[in-house]
Order: C-alpha cells, then structure tokens, then sequence
C-alpha cells in the first residue's frame, strides 16, 4: 500500500522534504511506518518520544492500522505563545 507522509518543523529538515511517498505492507501500523523512517533517516530517532502521529488529521497512536491512501502527519514538539 502507498502512504503519503507530511513532516513539520525539525522532522522535515531531518527528512528534506514537505512530504514523502513510502509503501507499507498491508496491515502496517503507524509506528511501523516511523519505524523504518528512523532506519531511513537515523536523526529521527532523536526526535522519537515526543513525536505525534496523525492519521488523517487525527491523532492517533503508533499501533493504528493504516490504509493505502492515508496521510500520515508527523509532529515535533511545539511551543505556543
């Protein structure tokens, strides 16, 4: 299956792009998916605990079952102000 996977901030200076294109075997979760994206991208690891998966525009956690076609968001820590 094909996920589209949007990055912000650090992540995606990390990964040098807006959005990625990956596939996935059928039933991966979305920790899965960040998984081999930190074996892709080793710096991510840094970033592992307080990343946010968002499936689709929800939050979601890193045993969600994804589906071909979904957006997976990644969100680094943020501050408000």
């Amino acid at each position: 299956m094909r996920i589209r996977i949007s990055a912000f901030a650090r992540i995606r200076e990390i990964i040098g792009a807006p959005e990625l294109e990956r596939s996935a075997p059928a039933g991966a979760t979305a920790g899965e998916v960040w998984q081999r994206l930190t074996a892709e991208f080793p710096r991510l690891g840094e970033l592992a605990a307080s990343t946010r998966l968002v499936r689709n525009g929800s939050f979601v956690a890193g045993e969600s079952e994804l589906n071909d076609g979904d957006e997976l968001a990644l969100l680094p820590p943020f501050g408000g102000g």
